[in-house]
């Protein structure tokens, strides 16, 4: 079935039961028109993106992962101002017909408030479980365009990319002997809430009924209903991406407004000017305090003035590189060795600190737990910590971190056995593992449990995104591929994929018939490229040697599965 005829409605008739659904060829169907968003968007075919876009919206294909990926995220049990929730096989059936436009009008979002620390509240709009899927189903057809046209060092609520790859940026912009010593760091006073809703209708390139029926919905608090007339649609999945559609041509402007300025040691010219964001954090590099705040600041709130932003005069600063500067909560500093200086990036004292009050917090408020169930309580916290931290300057930090925690577990011991001798709650609590003394531990349904330490998570170098990778264009797919081999080496879920696919497939690669070892190398291929709708599951993974590899991706060659081993470690026929 061709997307044209899914988005005719083809597929209504006959699917009558959420579980008939076939979800590789949605998948497919998706991937395949948004493929082709990308190469329009590239060709600047505005008008061919509007079909497309369309076609999409209005397919059932589209329609049934919409309504999947609502149903299936943490708040699917979460209800709006209706309070209607989608929680059965013939509900969520129901959704994908009632989903649209000529007869939708967007509820308004309720409202609660959620403690910040700072100590005030934030509001938070939750939206109708219909609202939720019209914005997953328009943003199919939005994000295409997002990741194609968005800037290169954007980092923030884009598939693939992440705080490490913005910090990875920050090293590489300020490493240099002869890099920028000066950054402006900026801060948008409630970007998500202030955006004009002119602007946004004049240059996001979507629906526009559709995004003025979002954008003033308005919300319902304690009964009242207030009108929006500024800011993105909150609540829902788009608004991150609309957001940063918003900011996104900032880095252009500035590398229009400050081109090759400067020469290098090397002979080559290059500016000083860089700018390095997520979502709406961010830094730019100058090359000295005066061109930041003469020429640069100016131009970026006459950018944000266009948008119906400003920048918060209290908290955009300007900083030398050798004071240093919080960023993504790592601290990012020069430090003078030698007749040098060496850029070094650690976690920054606020994170440590936010980090270090949870942990006090959970061990205060668990008096009474069992050691195994506090263990498991605060490992989580820990492990998830320590890998943010991993790819920075931070085995010191690790190990201080370990000492506190270490400190809290013994003073949890005695508070629960006071009365008890010091040795005594050292021999209940803690035990020698490998050449690690002092292990706290405990026990669940007699499983023994180990606290984690921090410095037992391994430093590792982050690999930088490349600034113009985009996950829904077809030619990027080996690529992505290679990233998703580094990730499946360095997590244990991943290295468990790895062995279950090398014994799966009895060690061989399916296209040569070799073996495949550390020597020879591997590369983890999708049978359905993802870029065409394949999931990401061992089902649809197989491992190639890289040249077997670079050979199917060249010529197209299509890859299945080797029949399964017997017991006998025969293949079956």
């Amino acid at each position: 079935m061709t997307a044209e005829e899914d988005s005719a409605g083809a597929s209504f008739h006959g699917v009558t039961d959420w579980h008939d659904i076939d979800w590789h060829a949605a998948n497919q169907n998706v991937r395949r028109l948004q493929a082709r968003i990308v190469q329009a968007t590239k060709e600047k075919r505005w008008s061919k993106v509007k079909v497309l876009q369309r076609l999409l919206t209005h397919s059932f294909s589209g329609k049934v992962l919409a309504v999947r990926r609502v149903t299936e995220n943490q708040g699917k049990n979460t209800p709006g101002v209706d309070k209607v929730t989608w929680n059965t096989p013939q509900k969520k059936l129901n959704a994908v017909y009632s989903l649209r436009q000529r007869d939708y009008h967007p509820q308004p979002l309720r409202r609660v408030f959620i403690p910040k620390k700072s100590g005030q509240k934030r509001g938070l709009g939750i939206l109708a479980m219909k609202c939720r899927a019209m914005q997953a189903l328009y943003l199919l057809a939005l994000d295409p365009i997002a990741e194609t046209t968005a800037d290169p060092n954007s980092y923030g609520f884009r598939p693939g990319r992440s705080t490490a790859d913005a910090i990875a940026q920050c090293f590489g912009m300020l490493a240099r002997q002869d890099s920028p010593q000066w950054i402006l760091e900026g801060d948008i006073k409630s970007c998500f809430d202030k955006i004009s809703h002119e602007w946004l209708l004049a240059h996001i390139p979507m629906e526009k009924a559709m995004l003025k029926k979002w954008l003033k919905a308005g919300y319902r608090d304690r009964g009242v209903l207030y009108p929006t007339k500024e800011g993105t649609p909150q609540g829902g999945c788009i608004s991150p991406v609309i957001a940063n559609m918003t900011l996104d041509g900032l880095e252009t402007r500035l590398q229009e407004a400050f081109p090759q300025e400067v020469k290098r040691k090397d002979g080559r010219y290059a500016s000083k000017v860089h700018l390095i964001r997520f979502a709406d954090d961010f830094v730019i590099t100058g090359r000295s305090k005066e061109q930041l705040e003469n020429e640069v600041k100016p131009l970026v709130e006459q950018f944000m003035r266009e948008r119906g932003l400003q920048l918060s005069p209290e908290k955009t600063v300007i900083t030398h590189i050798e004071e240093g500067f919080d960023f993504l909560g790592q601290n990012i500093r020069k430090y003078k060795t030698g007749k040098r200086y060496k850029l070094l990036i650690k976690p920054s004292q606020k994170n440590i600190h936010t980090f270090l009050e949870k942990i006090r917090a959970i061990v205060k408020a668990n008096k009474a737990l069992s050691a195994g169930k506090l263990i498991r309580k605060l490992n989580p916290l820990i492990r998830g910590w320590a890998l943010y931290h991993q790819h920075v300057v931070s085995k010191e930090t690790f190990t201080t971190i370990d000492d506190v925690i270490h400190r809290l577990v013994r003073q949890w011991t005695k508070r629960r056995h006071p009365q008890k001798a010091d040795a005594w709650t050292a021999k209940k609590y803690f035990k020698t593992v490998g050449e690690n003394k002092w292990v706290f531990y405990g026990t669940i349904e007699e499983q023994t449990h180990y606290l984690t330490d921090a410095a037992h998570i391994p430093i590792k170098r982050h690999i930088k995104i490349r600034g113009e990778a985009n996950p829904y264009d077809p030619t990027w797919e080996n690529y992505y591929e290679k990233r998703l081999d580094v990730k499946m080496v360095d997590t244990h879920k991943g290295k468990q994929w790895l062995i279950h696919l090398w014994k799966e497939q009895g060690g061989l690669c399916p296209i040569c018939h070799q073996k495949i070892t550390k020597i020879t190398g591997w590369h983890s291929h999708h049978i359905l490229w993802r870029s065409k709708g394949g999931p990401d599951t061992k089902d649809n993974r197989v491992l190639l040697h890289p040249t077997c590899h670079q050979q199917v991706h060249s010529q197209e060659i299509t890859v299945t599965k080797p029949p399964p081993l017997t017991k006998k470690g025969v293949r079956k026929a």
